[in-house]
């Protein structure tokens, strides 16, 4: 497994019942996650003295209850900064998780002592944007979701990324990798990061079973013809590492270089277990 372990300002305390407790900087959230099955004893003394506490509704979705938060606060990674921002559907604008993927191509992009452009679609508040561009890359950052793409640029102006050459492009993922391959644009490193299911700006409907062999396929079409790495996440129940490996892989059979693919996971502090938080796949130049 792929363990993000170099967090200062984030820590999974501990894990029970279908929940997590988290310090993110100095506040403290208990959130649910449906891989903790077990039902262990909570033994840390935090569970007890949250910050907040995110529950479900039977009804769907849910609601941040015993709210003594700021609205927003910042925690570091290394050089970068990042604002945390509890929303609903428990999110928080970081994925932690994530961090052991920005060191992975982080090291990529800085040991290729060359000018790399990457695309990053689905890219969330852009965890992925300020690390490739925190080693010059040029970054062009797409989501659906205009609210997303306005905190990625706010992420990247925290981070002193004020000047960085990244495009903040609001459109439907697909559409835009489309529109890219009829201009003939060429990236060197892609990463994706596909929701399971969700909409497009103008009401698009996606699944990701149904789309993603189609996106891969042209993306790695959108590689140029000195490509670094091709990173494809998800957080899809039942798409295993070893599927997304062979998806990657499938497309990629053309080019020099390698698969790799494993989960993503967290150490608990409290048990030193570690939590899986997802699949990931990452193909790189020989």
């Amino acid at each position: 497994m792929w363990i993000a372990e170099n967090w200062k300002d984030y820590s999974l305390l501990d894990t029970s019942d279908g929940q997590r407790l988290e310090k993110w900087g100095e506040y403290v959230l208990v959130r649910p996650d449906p891989q903790v099955i077990w039902n262990n004893a909570k033994r840390h003394p935090l569970w007890n003295k949250a910050d907040a506490v995110y529950n479900r509704s039977s009804s769907g979705g849910g609601q941040w209850n015993d709210h003594t938060l700021p609205e927003s606060w910042l925690i570091h990674y290394g050089d970068m900064t990042l604002k945390i921002k509890p929303m609903g559907f428990k999110h928080t604008g970081v994925f932690p998780e994530q961090a052991v993927n920005w060191d992975w191509l982080r090291e990529k992009i800085q040991k290729a002592g060359r000018f790399v452009s990457v695309l990053n679609l689905f890219a969330y508040t852009g965890g992925a944007t300020v690390a490739a561009a925190k080693e010059g890359a040029a970054v062009c950052h797409v989501d659906a979701a205009k609210g997303m793409v306005a905190a990625a640029k706010e992420n990247c102006l925290l981070s002193g990324l004020e000047k960085a050459p990244v495009r903040y492009i609001v459109d439907d993922c697909m559409k835009f990798v489309e529109r890219e391959l009829r201009r003939g644009s060429k990236y060197d490193a892609i990463i994706m990061d596909p929701p399971s299911y969700g909409r497009g700006p103008g009401g698009e409907l996606w699944k990701l079973e149904n789309c993603v062999d189609e996106l891969v396929g042209k993306c790695v079409m959108l590689l140029s013809n000195n490509p670094l790495f091709f990173l494809l996440n998800s957080y899809t129940t039942g798409l295993s590492p070893s599927t997304m490996g062979y998806l990657l892989g499938n497309h990629t059979r053309k080019l020099r270089g390698k698969i790799t693919a494993d989960e993503v996971g967290l150490y608990s502090k409290q048990t030193g277990m570690v939590l899986g938080c997802g699949a990931a796949a990452r193909w790189e130049c020989d």
